[in-house]
């Protein structure tokens, strides 16, 4: 098992690639070349010996994703398109000038989208489940709302993954994937070495949705069923106990992953 679990995303026509405390980006210009980046991860809070507890240390992660990610998927749409390619760059291709949204642009769309994810994923499921399965016992509806939930995740992925521009990014997934493998087991970063591994991962955020969907059908059904305010009200609470709980089970499922019983669990 490696000594550090590195991280990444794919964006568009690119990777960013997350390591013990900064990041690396590289990004496909229209005009072929590859500009790259990289950027100090925060300090604050995550340098702190708390930041590093289980639970917690996923509640940081998750945020640092979610806010430099968001971040940097705009910008390489903005590439993409030629807008935001930095007037200078170096011999290497490298941004001699990293300019960047405003934290306000961030903030705003990284609440729209939480506020859309929440509740494609969360409340969507809660109100079809009430209607479903009427005067049932909370267990069945615990459970229509779990299908629910799935269906909806699968759903999403199929319908993202028909169009070309997202299919690509997929592509740019698995090779995020394959080249944290190799880096992972030491080999150098090489492409016919990471051609050997794998396009799956078993930190995949994608897992990660389907923990938290299993983890929340469990949560839920231990708040157990009231009435509709307050229903809604627990899972705004339980969404981040949630979030730590399935990061743990991640990391123990990768970490464990050649033990017969816990492959069969997460595979």
């Amino acid at each position: 098992m490696a000594r550090f679990s590195y991280g990444g995303q794919a964006l568009i026509e690119g990777v960013l690639m997350r390591g013990r405390d900064a990041i690396a980006v590289a990004l496909r210009h229209p005009d072929g070349r590859i500009v790259w980046s990289d950027e100090r991860l925060g300090t604050g809070f995550r340098g702190t010996r708390w930041a590093k507890m289980p639970l917690l240390r996923g509640l940081v992660v998750l945020y640092e994703t979610l806010v430099i990610g968001t971040r940097w998927l705009v910008r390489s749409a903005g590439v993409a398109a030629a807008e935001e390619l930095p007037a200078a760059t170096t011999a290497d291709g490298r941004p001699a000038d990293a300019a960047d949204l405003g934290k306000g642009s961030v903030a705003i769309m990284l609440g729209l989208t939480l506020v859309l994810g929440l509740g494609l994923f969360f409340f969507v499921p809660l109100l079809v489940a009430r209607f479903l399965a009427g005067s049932q016992p909370g267990v069945v509806e615990r459970i229509v709302e779990g299908v629910v939930q799935v269906a909806i995740f699968l759903g999403y992925l199929i319908v993202i993954g028909r169009t070309s521009d997202v299919h690509r990014t997929f592509q740019y997934h698995g090779a995020e994937h394959m080249t944290i493998h190799a880096l992972e087991a030491g080999d150098p970063l090489t492409v016919d070495a990471v051609r050997g591994y794998p396009t799956a991962h078993p930190r995949c955020g994608t897992e990660f949705l389907v923990v938290v969907i299993l983890v929340s059908i469990v949560a839920f059904s231990i708040v157990g069923r009231q009435d509709i305010l307050t229903m809604i009200i627990s899972r705004l609470i339980l969404i981040p106990v949630i979030a730590a709980v399935s990061y743990e089970l991640l990391r123990f499922g990768a970490r464990h992953r050649g033990n017969p019983f816990v492959r069969v669990f997460f595979e």
